[in-house]
């Protein structure tokens, strides 16, 4: 069986679906495994490193005629036009706002799997994508705070005068959210968290972080450990309560998104212009129209002496370390998605397992 990654080409991604190391893994388990010329490296990994863990490097289109395809975002149209019937295509599909890509896919008889849909349950934990690279996320938002921020995070000391610790206010205690607040604590900076989902409330405060106890009136926790879109009452209420705490903030990570729908809008216009001048609010829900009113996808921008930073990829940003991660969560995926017949490596039925199953992607 052969295995097919190629190189991303949408703006600003510079992952890889698999690296020589997991590509040497999966040699090691029968498959020829075939990368795009070229695909490691935006993730400083070189031609000559896959070359040397026995990978065959190929043109695109070879790459896209595999029997399994691995990738990190979904596939452009004239890649679908490549690839072979009966195959399988695995990467972020990005479905809930599908292009044309996926009817595509599928009249083409070919067989996608969404790493975004991968349950979120025991046995899966290592093939979970989603938290994998929203862990980068959340560290890096925090670095990226930082350089934009003019001042220290920690409390500093010195001769010359002392500066007190900055005021970090984190919204969503995902993934993301909780990797923010540890690297936020680490760093030094007064922490403090706010989710919809009360139960979180035990992880922040294990962190060494402060929660912010306001009461909406409702919960906001929702099915597979993600939130639910709350009331129109709820957000209202919500948003009344928390515009104190939020104007208080030196520097607030908003990450709070809900599947499949517009992020939740936690910083109106006027919370930003009660902030202190030279604030930063780093909004990880940009892609989705963003958690605060006035982040502008893909842009850094000033508004009210507050800077808003709207970037929308920041495992992109540490493509070396996410590209290693996204990779091993797709070789473990991957060991459960074929099995050996007759000297042979042939796919499962992805209807008998509750992971392949979860993940595999149909007609709506």
């Amino acid at each position: 069986m052969k295995i097919g990654v190629i190189k991303e080409t949408r703006s600003g991604e510079s992952r890889v679906a698999t690296t020589p190391v997991i590509a040497k893994k999966l040699i090691g388990k029968g498959f020829t495994v075939q990368v795009e010329t070229g695909a490691g490296e935006a993730a400083h990994f070189h031609n000559d490193e896959y070359l040397e863990a026995g990978v065959e490097l190929v043109d695109r289109q070879t790459a896209l005629s595999a029997d399994l395809i691995l990738s990190v975002r979904r596939p452009l149209m004239d890649d679908v036009e490549m690839m072979a019937e009966k195959s399988v295509y695995v990467s972020h599909l990005e479905n809930c706002e599908d292009d044309g890509t996926l009817a595509k896919l599928l009249t083409k008889d070919i067989t996608p799997i969404a790493m975004e849909q991968i349950p979120r349950i025991s046995r899966a934990q290592s093939m979970d994508a989603l938290s994998s690279q929203s862990n980068i996320a959340g560290y890096r938002a925090v670095i990226e705070a930082s350089a934009r921020f003019r001042r220290f995070l920690p409390l500093m000391m010195t001769s010359a005068g002392s500066a007190k610790p900055a005021r970090l206010v984190v919204l969503g205690v995902g993934v993301a959210g909780l990797q923010a607040i540890a690297t936020a604590r680490r760093l030094g900076a007064d922490v403090y968290a706010y989710d919809v989902r009360p139960e979180t409330r035990e992880q922040v405060e294990s962190l060494g972080a402060k929660w912010i106890d306001i009461d909406v009136g409702e919960s906001g926790e929702g099915t597979g450990g993600y939130a639910k879109e709350l009331s129109d009452e709820a957000k209202q209420r919500q948003q009344e309560l928390l515009s104190d705490e939020l104007a208080k903030a030196h520097v607030i990570i908003t990450t709070a998104l809900i599947p499949c729908k517009p992020a939740p809008v936690l910083i109106p216009n006027e919370v930003v212009k009660r902030m202190r001048e030279g604030s930063v609010i780093i909004d990880l829900a940009a892609g989705n129209g963003g958690n605060c009113q006035l982040t502008e996808a893909d842009k850094v921008v000033e508004k009210h002496g507050v800077i808003l930073v709207g970037h929308t990829n920041y495992p992109s940003m540490m493509s070396t370390d996410a590209s290693n991660f996204y990779a091993q969560n797709l070789f473990n995926l991957v060991q459960i998605m074929v099995e050996e017949q007759e000297g042979q490596l042939v796919f499962r039925d992805f209807e008998e397992d509750e992971i392949t199953q979860a993940a595999q992607v149909r007609q709506a």
